[in-house]
């Protein structure tokens, strides 16, 4: 099996919160949480990030939504959603400290890798979205 150089991170002013472009379920849910939660960071499609400075891979993007820190730490899955969480304060910084705690944190590990498994039948999913990008079609290759 080949083996791919591990990207070194470029420290960032904010943190910044990377996601599929590609799949509505995906952008629908960003979009809500951003509108709703107000979480402190910058959010971005990886289509568009630069993958290398922020120190991730594309086939990690691909397969998770991804919390950078500023000084470069990177957090995917449902532990990205706990960092969004917890920089957005109040009530919200409550429920993110929650769900890194264990057990929490292993049960919506399970429920978030449940919900990336069936996204594309999921509200606003579609068979594109379980795709590699380099396999979708090209209507459906950038984010919206």
């Amino acid at each position: 099996m080949p083996t791919h150089p591990v990207p070194v991170p470029v420290p960032v002013p904010v943190p910044v919160l990377v996601y599929d472009g590609d799949c509505a379920f995906c952008t629908t849910s960003v979009n809500f949480l951003t509108r709703r939660v107000r979480p402190q960071c910058t959010v971005t499609p990886w289509q568009f990030a630069d993958l290398k400075a922020l120190g991730i891979t594309q086939e990690r993007a691909e397969h998770e939504v991804l919390w950078v820190s500023p000084v470069g730490a990177v957090h995917g899955g449902a532990q990205a959603v706990a960092k969004l969480l917890l920089s957005a304060g109040g009530g919200w910084a409550w429920l993110g400290g929650l769900l890194t705690l264990p057990p929490v944190r292993w049960i919506a590990h399970g429920v978030y890798r449940l919900i990336a498994a069936n996204r594309t039948r999921l509200p606003g999913g579609s068979p594109a979205c379980a795709l590699p990008a380099n396999r979708r079609p090209e209507g459906v290759r950038s984010a919206p």
